[in-house]
């Protein structure tokens, strides 16, 4: 059942978790990893751009030119290199606050560049003072290009990701030296009248090219000692500053998992590389943040409720990735940081809310229904081992009626027919059938009473497969003395184990119904009350060729129009009249050359207002075939027996009248009529014989003195013609079979051979054996046969056109019989023939197995 208002519930629960969450730290470290991992990915760092150099104050500068701080005159010695070797901007990522005797020379060198920008500080001088703005030296200052502030943010998780493009006090606010460097110099102005008040605007998230030494990195005392390589300066931007271990700033960044921390001077030349390249990543406003979170929850309120529950972990998978997806594009391509840690955690939520309120309202339809389906009833079969001694053998007899039966209880005889006491097998084992010959014992035992059964079973073919069914009856106890019944070690409730016991009782009916449709000989269809397939067994996909997932949830009407359309009496006025008048319907059906005959009924399922068609598929295509051939059985004695018969009696009645004038050519035609009318109903009988051959009939006969026994019933036949029978094979070749209607078949195959062969020509038969099979080919040089009646030359009263012409009149049923052989011995027949040439019989038999 639904459970009412679940948009609300759900939707309710959301937006009190979109208010809570934020007060926790929960949103904003879920918002920093997700930025971290899209911007640490390699293919969305920032490469290092060709204008971005550093010059990097390092170890081996510390050791060369002694402790820091330096002479300034040694910074304008490298203004001065840098500025041979054609460096277009020097950004200092180095303090100069206080004047100093080399001032003169470094700002000379600074204007003799033209384009150097120092670093602001901003920073209280002490405690108890407030912030100041540190600038250079006055000289200094006074040269320089451009200032900048060299501040770096550190997140609340102490990671630094970006920094603020404009930050200062108040009434000058400085650009960051990434800005400065670009030639944005000039402090900008604030309306702000409080001096001491930190003015920070349009923080910049900066996408790192990578941890330390990504960027083309120089050593500050090897450009004062030898020249710069030719084109590594020119044209570009240089940053100095310290890189060297406990010397300046080392900054933690989404890089430093993977032991790479940054210093401020490479911080601050990732910034300029991503200002010029236009890749600095700016915040959006928070309110789009929640806004994106209140549109999640409130679409997943109103969707969740309606899906089923592995869609909904699909829909909020779903979601999460759509928003991570959101969430990368803007950085990558956008240049935009939304944080979605809230509207990701929406669906996170979700789906254990909903899980959760569909788990109860289960648990309460369950607490319904258990009770109810616990107590149902349980179909189930009476056990045979609980039988009475006395009941079994009067099952046993109606049954398997055995001619003779024993029962007798502690050697005193209950019940017997033709066993006596000395037919009881010595050592009889207990609950295990002893079979000595068409005799079957078993020993029961109830109790203290011990039983003993015996029957004498009809000896035939049969007696090894009753055996078999005897065998199987369970009839051991459930409990023997001495093993206790099966208990389970686990500590279940109450009400799983009425679960259990439930769900059982359901399978077990679920496998009776599902085994029983699949026993049934007959093709089964339940379709819902539109005449929508929802079942169908194994019968069906074999039959119309269609796999059980394209059948369920296929239109009955659509099945059956796309395998037998019609027009008269069409399939949905059919189906529609079995559902709309409630009425069975009787229908015949053909699919691919096979004849059904179908069965509608409607049916209605108990208390509920659900109903439907089942509809029960019966293979006819033997019956089918069956009266075909009884129609063409008909034909045949109608025409082809009766016409000689017409004609013999004629004759006779002609003969009558004029007894003194018997000629001997009329005798001779009576002859000729009366030997066809016996060969006609010679071929009708030896078919009739074939079709019920059964291996039952069947002895060990040897293939070779079968074929020379045909070969001498037609010599004479083939004398008359001239024509010469030339058996080949010398191996005999034994097989299971009928010799008698072996032997017919080939006198059929080598009649057919010398009836369509000239006179003076020869017929050659072959036997030999090929792998495990025993084969015959016989072939004549007669005029062989057309393609077109290839196909057909094992049907019956099949004649060929050129033995019509030939006048070799036949009743077509000779080839058919050999066919039919054949395959009841389990072979195979092929023939090939060329018009003009000749024809080729081959016959292949399975050879008896060794013994």
């Amino acid at each position: 059942m639904p459970i009412k208002n679940t948009p609300w519930t759900l939707g309710l629960l959301l937006l009190s978790a979109l208010v809570l969450l934020p007060l926790s730290s929960l949103p904003q470290r879920l918002d920093y990893w997700i930025y971290d991992s899209i911007i640490t990915r390699p293919a969305a760092s920032t490469p290092a751009a060709a204008s971005a150099v550093i010059v990097a104050i390092d170890e081996p500068s510390l050791e060369q030119l002694g402790r820091w701080p330096w002479p300034r005159s040694t910074h304008a010695r490298l203004i001065r290199r840098l500025n041979l070797a054609g460096a277009e901007t020097i950004v200092f990522d180095i303090l100069f606050p206080e004047p100093s005797s080399g001032d003169a020379d470094l700002a000379s060198a600074m204007r003799a560049h033209g384009n150097v920008v120092l670093p602001v500080h901003l920073s209280p001088p002490s405690r108890a003072r407030l912030m100041e703005t540190h600038l250079p030296a006055p000289a200094l200052a006074s040269a320089a290009s451009s200032l900048g502030h060299a501040h770096i943010e550190l997140d609340e998780d102490g990671l630094a990701r970006g920094l603020y493009l404009f930050n200062g006090l108040a009434r000058r606010v400085w650009p960051a030296l990434a800005v400065a460097a670009t030639g944005q110099s000039m402090p900008l102005q604030s309306d702000s009248t409080a001096p001491y008040v930190n003015v920070r605007t349009r923080y910049a998230a900066v996408p790192l090219a990578g941890g330390a030494g990504t960027l083309p990195t120089y050593s500050y005392a090897d450009i004062l000692n030898s020249p710069p390589a030719t084109g590594a300066f020119r044209g570009k931007t240089v940053f100095v500053g310290a890189t060297a271990a406990g010397f300046g700033d080392i900054l933690p960044t989404p890089f430093s998992r993977l032991s790479t921390p940054l210093s401020g001077v490479e911080f601050h030349a990732n910034s300029y590389n991503a200002l010029v390249s236009g890749e600095l990543i700016y915040k959006t406003d928070r309110l789009w943040s929640y806004g994106l979170a209140v549109s999640t929850a409130l679409l997943l309120a109103i969707l969740l409720p309606k899906m089923r529950p592995t869609r909904t972990l699909a829909i909020c998978l779903s979601m999460i990735a759509v928003l991570l997806s959101l969430q990368a594009g803007l950085i990558v391509w956008g240049e935009r940081w939304l944080p979605v840690s809230l509207a990701v955690l929406m669906p996170a939520l979700a789906f254990p809310f909903t899980s959760a309120s569909r788990l109860a309202m289960a648990n309460r339809f369950l607490n319904r229904q258990l009770n109810e389906l616990a107590q149902g009833q349980q179909l189930s079969l009476p056990a045979t081992n609980r039988r009475s001694p006395t009941q079994l053998l009067d099952h046993l007899r109606t049954l398997l009626r055995p001619s003779q039966w024993w029962l007798s209880a502690n050697n005193e005889m209950i019940s017997a027919s033709g066993l006596t006491r000395q037919d009881i097998p010595d050592d009889l084992p207990a609950y295990e059938w002893k079979h000595i010959g068409n005799q079957s014992w078993i020993k029961l035992m109830r109790g203290q009473i011990h039983y003993r059964l015996g029957l004498t079973l009809t000896h035939d073919l049969s007696l090894e497969a009753v055996h078999r069914y005897l065998q199987r009856l369970p009839l051991l106890p459930d409990t023997l003395p001495g093993i206790g019944p099966r208990t389970s070690g686990e500590h279940v409730s109450a009400r799983i184990t009425q679960v259990k016991r439930a769900s059982r009782r359901m399978y077990r009916l679920q496998q009776f119904t599902q085994r029983s449709f699949e026993r049934m000989p007959d093709g089964i269809i339940v379709t819902d009350e539109l005449g929508v397939i929802r079942f169908a067994n194994s019968h069906i996909e074999r039959w119309f060729n269609e796999p059980a997932p394209s059948l369920n949830g296929m239109p009955l009407t659509r099945l059956l129009e796309g395998h037998d359309p019609r027009e008269t009496l069409p399939w949905h006025e059919t189906l529609a009249d079995t559902l709309t008048l409630s009425q069975s319907r009787t229908v015949d059906l053909r699919v691919r050359d096979k004849d059904f005959l179908v069965h509608l009924a409607p049916f209605d399922l108990p208390d509920t207002p659900q109903s439907g068609i089942i509809a029960n598929i019966s293979d006819i295509s033997e019956l089918r075939e069956r009266q075909r051939q009884h129609r063409e059985a008909i034909d045949f004695i109608s025409h082809d027996v009766r016409s000689p018969l017409v004609s013999q009696m004629a004759l006779i009645e002609q003969l009558k009248r004029n007894p003194e004038r018997v000629a001997p050519e009329q005798l001779e035609q009576l002859g000729r009529l009366a030997r066809r009318s016996y060969n006609l109903a010679e071929e009708f009988v030896q078919l009739a014989r074939a079709e019920q051959l059964t291996e039952t009939r069947f002895y060990e006969c040897e293939f070779l003195a079968i074929v020379e026994n045909a070969r001498d019933s037609v010599s004479e036949q083939a004398a008359e013609k001239h024509i010469h029978l030339s058996l080949h094979g010398t191996e005999d070749l034994w097989l299971m079979g009928n010799a008698e209607l072996l032997e017919r078949a080939v006198i059929n195959l080598l009649t057919n051979a010398v009836q369509y062969s000239d006179p003076h020509s020869t017929v050659n038969i072959v036997v030999f054996a090929a792998g495990h099979q025993a084969c015959l080919t016989v072939s004549d040089e007669g005029r062989g046969i057309t393609p077109d009646e290839l196909p057909y030359l094992f049907d019956r009263f099949q004649r060929q056109k050129s033995s019509e012409i030939s006048g070799n009149f036949g009743a077509g049923l000779g080839l058919s019989f050999v066919n039919v052989v054949v395959e009841k011995h389990r072979g195979e027949i092929t023939v090939n023939s060329t018009p003009g040439e000749g024809t080729s019989f081959t016959i292949r038999l399975p050879t008896a197995h060794p013994l």
